[in-house]
């Protein structure tokens, strides 16, 4: 029997808020109750917002909250060293067989000329990359490389790819229609998500992914890389996104949900971690319960597929 191998991968770039501790509690849950393990990976590919005293803090954050992990954080293990920003090796290998498929090409385009006014856009605000340079011939991408150094895309299926979500139940999309071409690797030197996260899954031996389900659209080109390399792709479960009242999703900037401030009211870990049970559709009241208490409550049924309100109110 296949051993269940989440993940929680967050990116140091300010303190956790609560719409992060959210997911991770249920990524922790749902590896935990079918006797699973858990891998910690910090997720520092942009180096310029994140920070090493970050990183140290959402373990604190995380040890404090008893969501306990097996391998990674600023340990090596396994698979090598667990903060991407260490994994640029890797991803070099990755990138080299990715390559080899001569589906990977130079793209020249400024920031500038992918948001033009002429680009096509979704309803959704993402911009669809019409592909421009990948039409260019060898002898212009010689000429352009000299004056600026290429970004690199990898040319994006014509095709519907669908999958089953363990919670949203089956989605798909067409990359080529809803993105377009997409990174790999920016101007600058550095990987992209899409390579880094899938590539670390596979090193990492993830074979299933909680997370929030903003990332849903996301999946079909991460499930493209993992047909091109020839990789099992781990069971994807999207959860609900905590947002505020007006209906805005949470960021590092809202203070007063961070994981400074909900530390600061309450002395234990119980009372938030009960609030955000009752949250989940865990618990039918916000009493206070420890980590491993949630274990046998925890059950993908119980968990709302619509966006959760909440406020620095909920937190009292």
């Amino acid at each position: 029997m296949t051993t269940t191998v989440g993940r929680f991968a967050p990116s140091p770039s300010g303190r956790m808020h609560v719409g992060n501790l959210f997911s991770a509690l249920l990524a922790w849950l749902s590896a935990r109750q079918a006797g699973g393990r858990i891998v910690l990976r910090i997720e520092d590919l942009d180096t310029a917002r994140c920070r090493p005293a970050y990183a140290a803090q959402v373990i604190d954050d995380l040890c404090w909250l008893g969501l306990t992990f097996d391998e990674g954080g600023l340990k090596d293990g396994p698979a090598g060293s667990y903060l991407q920003s260490r994994r640029t090796a890797y991803y070099q290998e990755i990138f080299a067989e990715l390559a080899k498929k001569a589906l990977v090409y130079p793209c020249f385009c400024s920031r500038g000329e992918l948001h033009a006014a002429s680009a096509p856009h979704l309803s959704d605000g993402r911009t669809v990359y019409a592909g421009t340079c990948r039409r260019l011939s060898a002898e212009e991408r010689t000429r352009r490389a000299v004056s600026r150094p290429p970004a690199w895309r990898i040319e994006a299926p014509d095709e519907s790819i669908g999958f089953w979500d363990g919670h949203y139940g089956f989605y798909a999309e067409n990359p080529a229609k809803t993105g377009g071409d997409f990174l790999l690797r920016r101007s600058d030197g550095l990987f992209c998500y899409v390579l880094a996260v899938v590539a670390d899954d596979i090193a990492m031996g993830v074979n299933q992914v909680v997370r929030g389900r903003d990332l849903l659209s996301a999946t079909p080109v991460q499930l493209y890389l993992y047909r091109l390399l020839n990789a099992p792709p781990p069971d994807f479960y999207h959860v609900p996104l905590l947002v505020a009242p007006d209906g805005r999703r949470l960021s590092k900037r809202d203070g007063d949900l961070d994981l400074g401030a909900l530390r600061a009211r309450f002395p234990s870990p119980e009372p938030l971690l009960g609030r955000l049970a009752f949250l989940a559709g865990l618990t039918d009241r916000p009493e206070p319960l420890a980590a491993c208490e949630l274990i046998p409550l925890f059950s993908w049924d119980k968990v709302p597929r619509a966006d959760i309100p909440v406020s620095a109110d909920c937190f009292v």
